[in-house]
């Protein structure tokens, strides 16, 4: 499978539109060259992936899957290594696991990773004891440290970026590869976790049935190849357009247009204007593309985002990530559902609980509450199971670490432990323990969704 680099036959239409969010690079020409070497530069991932990942979101769309998206709100160069990528590998593995025995339907796993170096702002500029400098856009853009030179924008750290991509590609590759992935060692890690964990004991029910199948299974002398590895795929937001840019490539079997920086992209709440550049590039690529929506998203604005991401009607072409917040999703998201899928759109449908309900403790630190992140979660399934839609997956920011970032869940941290271990370069994050106990929550709404006799498929 071969790609080239965007040649003058394919323009990029994005230059002539709005680009919010975009650094403000003080050396054009260093700029320049960056991206004329990334631009020469091998892909990341293949065209052949990103359709085949657009065809397991098909299946979501249809109801027949389910998608688990999660990783770090903003990766770092600093924590580049490989124990750092294989937590977090072993976490969405072990959150799959639970997933899919408890939904009977195949789990998409889908990473934050190998990309998501870059953030989208509030302001262009932080002032602390009246020193105003620009706002930390992600290791891609500058540095969190607050001097006049960490904080100037820097055109090699997106070759950084890149680099840094490529090696978490190969590590993922060569874990999963390796034998990382195989679904009897994922399941013991999970029993070690219901073993020890202060909120292990309500889930001994469900390990100790997937405990049996997987006896039935090897008594019976099955060993499916399956069990051996999976599919996991790498997404990130596209906000750094001139990076993306340079990334996408020409499909020489179709002469499509794909970015090969990731399998998926999505577009965020912040830069999704209908007219704006973000849009007009993920409009002239075939990767799957997401859209982060927020409670201002109105059916309208939804239902144009439809007709010029996906024209077609092609189902895994687009999805519809929510970001609500716990006090909005029951109010919000049911419009957005019934018009949409009214439209005869087939759409996958993700819940992310985290963007929605941050705030700050008394301690200073930007948290989120685990009860909060559940019961938006809660809600976004209550709304599917009322419409007989398809709750299609969650989009978590966690890590594989024993962070200390968000309060609540089965750590019970308090916002007094904060201080611990805070370690995000921007938004708290899951722990490992937190993240688990969400996914054996998510599993059970998932099976009472499944169980609800109205549940038809998405788009009929």
């Amino acid at each position: 499978m071969h790609s080239e680099p965007r040649s003058s036959a394919h323009p990029a239409p994005w230059r002539g539109k709005p680009a919010a969010q975009q650094p403000l690079w003080p050396d054009g020409t260093a700029l320049k060259q960056v991206v004329s070497d990334l631009a020469q530069s091998p892909p990341l991932v293949f065209a052949g992936e990103c359709d085949l990942l657009r065809t397991r979101l098909a299946a979501v769309a249809r109801g027949e899957a389910f998608v688990l998206q999660g990783g770090d709100c903003a990766e770092s160069f600093a924590a580049l290594s490989a124990e750092q990528i294989r937590n977090k590998l072993k976490t969405l593995l072990q959150m799959s696991a639970i997933l899919t025995y408890a939904s009977s339907v195949p789990v998409i796993k889908i990473g934050r990773i190998a990309g998501q170096y870059a953030k989208p702002r509030s302001r262009p500029t932080e002032t602390r004891d009246g020193v105003e400098l620009p706002s930390y856009r992600g290791d891609a853009v500058n540095d969190i440290a607050f001097t006049s030179q960490a904080r100037t924008p820097q055109p090699e750290r997106l070759r950084r970026m890149y680099h840094a991509s490529a090696i978490t590609m190969n590590l993922l590759r060569g874990f999963i590869a390796g034998g990382y992935a195989d679904l009897r060692q994922v399941h013991e890690w999970n029993r070690d976790f219901v073993a020890s964990s202060p909120v292990g004991h309500r889930y001994e029910a469900l390990a100790g049935s997937i405990d049996g199948a997987l006896a039935f299974l090897a008594a019976s002398g099955a060993s499916p190849s399956e069990f051996a590895s999976t599919e996991f795929f790498a997404s990130h937001e596209a906000l750094l357009l001139d990076y993306e840019d340079a990334l996408t490539r020409v499909d020489t079997r179709t002469g499509d247009l794909y970015d090969t920086s990731g399998h998926m992209v999505w577009i965020g709440e912040r830069t999704r204007r209908l007219d704006g550049a973000h849009v007009e590039f993920a409009a002239g690529i075939r990767n799957p593309v997401g859209v982060k929506l927020g409670p201002s998203t109105t059916a309208d604005d939804a239902l144009a985002l439809i007709d010029r991401l996906d024209p077609g009607r092609e189902a895994g072409r687009l999805t519809f990530i929510t970001r609500m917040g716990k006090d909005r999703v029951r109010d919000h998201l049911p419009e957005l559902v019934e018009k949409v899928t009214a439209s005869g759109a087939q759409v996958a449908w993700i819940c992310d609980p985290m963007h929605g309900n941050t705030y700050e403790a008394t301690s200073g630190y930007k948290t989120r509450d685990f009860a909060h992140i559940l019961d938006e979660v809660t809600g976004f399934f209550e709304v599917h199971r009322a419409l007989g839609t398809h709750p299609g997956g969650v989009h978590i920011e966690l890590t594989g670490d024993e962070v200390t970032e968000c309060v609540g869940g089965g750590s019970a941290l308090e916002d007094g432990d904060l201080d611990g271990r805070y370690e995000t370069a921007c938004d708290p994050r899951l722990n490992r323990l937190q993240s688990l106990d969400l996914a054996f929550q998510v599993a059970e709404l998932y099976g009472q969704a499944r169980a609800t006799p109205q549940t038809r498929r998405q788009g009929t």
